[in-house]
């Protein structure tokens, strides 16, 4: 059996334009918990001597091995203000870590199984995806009070393809309000193309260009209940603020490109060993 497209032609319409697409209800409240129970699995079997800080203001400065290595791995990520003066943990370790990625998808049965699922590919086959590849994963913790901001920026800069291909699948798995650091977004602004890239040379990680500058009044907030999915153009401007409440954020965020057709960068900052297997490859 064929893949079949499920977005409607008012929803494809809708995404064209601004750039973003809400999906209500799209994971059942047991898809939700089965992750959320996998996750504090795999964060109770974690030991906390092996992991890295993540920051989006100070990407440069917490770029090492254990990051670059996580391309192909399921790997831990602390948030920066979970350490103290003495270098110790403030708190657990469950209310300390940023993010895990990027390999779930590829390693872990429960996000494998989300990843492959017809309605996933289905979204994608709307989209005009011929031959898509998932290339990072990501659980993101947004934690009470320390939870990070995600400052401005465009897919498609990290996850670059010739031509650009990448969309963002970003499913809330609790309500993502105003108030917890829901995803804000500029509608329309994919119409501008790419501003910047995310370049890995011998030097390191570093971008091509300075950041722009963006009027805080053209974004609005992107608030969904937990099960929702957001579908974000690979060049549509959006950003997180930090998490001051007392309520945690979790989400499930998914990146996928095109290899049909598209190249992927080979200065990207993820360089694998082994190719990614499409989700399905389309013969029309």
């Amino acid at each position: 059996m064929g893949i079949a497209g499920n977005l409607t032609p008012e929803q494809l319409d809708f995404f064209n334009t601004n750039g973003y697409l809400v999906l209500e209800s799209f994971s059942s409240p047991e898809e939700v918990r089965e992750m959320r129970d996998r996750m504090a699995e795999l964060l109770d079997g974690f030991d906390g001597s092996i992991a890295s800080i993540f920051s989006t203001k100070n990407q440069q400065q917490h770029t090492d091995d254990y990051f670059f290595e996580s391309a192909e791995k399921i790997s831990f990520f602390f948030e920066e203000k979970a350490f103290g003066e003495d270098g110790h943990l403030k708190q657990p370790k469950e209310l300390s870590i940023n993010k895990v990625g990027h390999a779930l998808h590829e390693i872990d049965p429960i996000f494998k199984k989300f990843t492959s699922s017809d309605k996933i590919s289905g979204m994608l086959y709307s989209l005009d995806y011929k031959r898509p590849v998932v290339i990072q994963s990501m659980y993101i913790f947004k934690q009470p009070g320390i939870g990070g901001e995600v400052v401005p920026h465009q897919d498609n800069s990290f996850l670059y393809t010739e031509p650009p291909s990448c969309t963002g699948l970003w499913l809330a798995l609790e309500d993502a309000t105003i108030t917890n650091g829901c995803l804000w977004a500029i509608p329309r602004s994919h119409k501008n193309g790419l501003r910047r890239r995310f370049i890995r040379d011998e030097n390191g990680v570093h971008f091509d260009h300075p950041s722009p500058s963006y009027d805080d009044k053209e974004f609005v907030p992107v608030e969904v209940k937990e099960g929702s999915l957001v579908v974000i153009h690979g060049d549509l401007i959006h950003q997180s603020f930090e998490n001051k409440s007392p309520n945690s954020r979790h989400a499930l965020s998914l990146h996928v490109v095109d290899t049909d057709g598209h190249v992927w960068a080979k200065d990207n900052w993820i360089q694998r060993k082994v190719e990614p297997e499409p989700l399905y490859a389309c013969r029309c």
